[in-house]
């Protein structure tokens, strides 16, 4: 059995958890979320707690099992809760700027680069160079913040770039006469 997927989800005050079919709908106090089960999965709903598990021992369902109670267990965190992601930029004259859905970043390139950040995703930018991302959708907030990093990536020689709050980047010595 599945370390993970054996483990129920509790269900906060707030929350409603809802089955159609293959369909499983999350609604909370930050907004709704939904996501087809595969059919080896089955959604139990048993008062404040949801319990997922698969139908038969195939090799898919054991694979899906774990997967699944995540992406459910997430769902119900977003919902209530919410994610955060932090970017941090570092490099002189680096910076960025939001302003609606639109994060405009200063990044030494020849222009600015203007990123539309998708629907559900909010970001807070505090003194110019830290980043705060939320939603509810943690695949769609770590993907929008993959993508934001992915803009100037920290390079390993003078640790400029963008990188995410908790990251540590490992450092290279230059050349070996630029020393002198």
């Amino acid at each position: 059995m599945s370390r993970v997927g054996k483990n129920p989800i509790k269900i906060p005050q707030g929350v409603t958890v809802q089955r159609e079919g293959t369909v499983v709908r999350v609604n909370g106090p930050r907004g709704s979320l939904s996501r087809e089960i595969p059919p080896e999965i089955d959604v139990q709903l048993d008062g404040g707690s949801l319990m997922v598990l698969r139908r038969d021992e195939s090799r898919r369902s054991r694979a899906m099992h774990g997967l699944m109670r995540a992406l459910v267990g997430n769902m119900v965190t977003g919902v209530s809760e919410g994610f955060r992601k932090v970017l941090e930029i570092h490099g002189i004259g680096y910076r960025a700027d939001a302003s609606g859905n639109i994060l405009t970043l200063t990044l030494g390139y020849s222009h600015p680069v203007q990123y539309e950040l998708p629907e559900g995703v909010t970001a807070k930018v505090e003194k110019q160079t830290v980043i705060g991302l939320e939603g509810i959708d943690r695949e769609l907030l770590g993907e929008t913040a993959a993508k934001i990093r992915a803009l100037r990536p920290v390079e390993p020689y003078k640790g400029k770039g963008i990188r995410y709050a908790n990251e540590t980047v490992r450092r290279k010595a230059g050349k070996a006469g630029a020393k002198k």
